[in-house]
């Protein structure tokens, strides 16, 4: 009950840290798509340069995220805030985006492609009218693994200044409130339920249901 208490007292300042989580999700998210989507598309067409580009996504992805922070924040071009954080946000996101169109665009079946190729359609159109579809439901799952992952990840950026939620599990620890930590980390989670819920929703609308991939 002392959690329910402390949510509705301030729920004035969590509101506005909760409008920033979003915001910083929203923007990097975007952000990401528009970059690494044309970058996985680009990396299908030669395995020499997806080995390197993959390898590079990988190895980022395991930079352990307070020291992907941290790092970025001595950059003066970026320092403490929001650029930091939205440039760590978009590094992580590289995985995820750039392997899952790479990997659906792979598995497209040869016969299908070579079909195409035997009605005359260039290599290009063959991208655009069989492949990006075919690849869809893959694309979408590392969409989706995108958008989650961002949600988490936004809230360390709490360390480095950035005001979301996040700020509610820093300052609880530093203060030894429960309520504050408990009310942050129980709004991280439902924001990042909410939202796959939210896009496996859209999934099921926009994909065909033989298409789509099947979670256990």
């Amino acid at each position: 009950m002392s959690t329910i208490s402390f949510f509705m007292d301030n729920i004035a300042f969590i509101s506005k840290y909760a409008a920033a989580h979003f915001s910083l999700i929203f923007t990097a998210v975007i952000i990401s798509l528009l970059l690494w989507l044309p970058v996985g598309v680009l990396v299908s067409r030669s395995e020499r340069l997806a080995n390197a580009v993959l390898g590079i996504a990988n190895t980022l992805y395991c930079i352990p995220s307070l020291a992907l922070f941290s790092f970025l924040v001595t950059i003066p071009a970026f320092g403490l805030g929001r650029k930091s954080a939205l440039l760590a946000l978009v590094i992580y996101a590289m995985m995820p985006l750039v392997r899952n169109v790479y990997q659906g665009i792979k598995v497209v079946d040869k016969n299908v492609i070579e079909a195409a190729r035997g009605m005359g359609m260039n290599s290009w159109r063959i991208l655009r009218e069989i492949q990006l579809p075919l690849a869809a439901p893959v694309i979408f799952a590392g969409f989706r693994i995108t958008v989650v992952m961002t949600t988490g990840v936004a809230a360390i950026a709490a360390f480095i200044g950035e005001k979301n939620l996040g700020r509610l599990i820093t300052v609880g620890m530093n203060g030894y409130n429960v309520d504050m930590i408990v009310t942050g980390a129980l709004l991280i989670s439902l924001i990042a339920i909410l939202l796959d819920t939210i896009l496996g929703f859209f999934e099921r609308l926009i994909i065909p249901r033989g298409l789509r991939i099947h979670r256990g």
